[in-house]
């Protein structure tokens, strides 16, 4: 199924593939902050450090086939397949936006 994802987002999810740690951290605004794992990223340099370290530990890919607006939020539903603990996975991205970059990111199972 394909689902219309906002601007943002869409550059997120395309910069993810890429596995690009600049590219990930360019989708996010200047302070944007990630939720992974039970840790805070906040600002492009830590999002970057947080890319980076992702990408050297895992190989994986991701493809949303959800979504939903709730609180303000937007909710991506994708599954996630890789040589990560738990593969495969389905995996929510709940989104918060600000003028058409990606502000906060929280990562959730």
């Amino acid at each position: 199924m394909t689902i219309t994802l906002p601007k943002a987002i869409k550059a997120y999810f395309e910069a993810d593939r890429t596995g690009d740690p600049d590219a990930i951290a360019g989708t996010f605004t200047e302070n944007g902050i990630v939720k992974d794992k039970g840790k805070i990223h906040k600002g492009r340099n830590a999002i970057r450090a947080w890319m980076a370290d992702e990408a050297q530990q895992y190989s994986y890919t991701v493809e949303p086939f959800s979504i939903a607006i709730e609180n303000g939020k937007t909710q991506v539903t994708a599954h996630a397949v890789g040589d990560f603990p738990g593969s495969p996975v389905d995996l929510r991205f709940i989104f918060a936006l600000s003028d058409e970059k990606v502000a906060e990111l929280e990562i959730t199972v």
